[in-house]
């Protein structure tokens, strides 16, 4: 009888060995962490200069961006909402367009349409479509370049309709920004 009684004791024994040497294991990095000095990183969210820059789908914006001269202007305090055309949006255009735009002699016509693509003021999604279900389907918008967007739902997609009757798709919505938040769009718009 006795071996069976010597049996259970050496495995509890080898139990509460094992489950000290994890009590010793967690103890000690508990000291570590105690020991080691204590920073505090402040997550810095970047602008809409710099979300853009850092998506590749929004190169040829970004390249525009810099050649009109706004990059001071969008990274500025805003809020801003920008309805942000992807690379392939730009693609879209007539051969040549955007190449011609990005010449020099180009800048005031690039500009307008840039900041045609932006309106003052932060709109998420959910407040872009309250507002056009709170219109009777449609909400008109006034850009930072002087004309309006009309913007609906089809088939619950954010369309934007421009002042020429092109129309675009937002393809993301609510990329969140510092200053702001950019809609991705399929198409780019056009101001009169």
């Amino acid at each position: 009888m006795k071996k069976y009684k010597v049996l259970p004791v050496i495995v509890f024994s080898g139990l509460l060995l094992i489950s000290c040497g994890e009590k010793k294991k967690e103890i000690k990095e508990e000291v570590m962490e105690v020991g080691t000095e204590v920073v505090v990183v402040e997550e810095v969210t970047p602008n809409i200069v710099e979300v853009a820059a850092g998506n590749d789908n929004f190169s040829t914006l970004v390249t525009a961006v810099q050649a009109a001269g706004l990059v001071e202007t969008l990274s500025g305090e805003g809020p801003f909402t920008v309805f942000a055309p992807t690379n392939d949006a730009f693609e879209k255009l007539p051969e040549g367009t955007v190449e011609n735009l990005l010449l020099p002699e180009s800048k005031e016509t690039l500009t307008g349409i840039l900041t045609y693509h932006v309106v003052s003021g932060k709109f998420e999604a959910a407040a872009v479509i309250e507002a056009i279900n709170a219109n009777s389907g449609s909400f008109t918008v006034t850009t930072v370049q002087g004309n309006d967007i009309v913007l609906s739902l089809v088939d619950g997609n954010v369309i934007l309709t421009d002042a020429k009757g092109g129309t675009a798709t937002v393809v993301i919505a609510d990329v969140t920004a510092s200053n702001g938040v950019i809609h991705a769009l399929d198409r780019v718009i056009m101001p009169e």
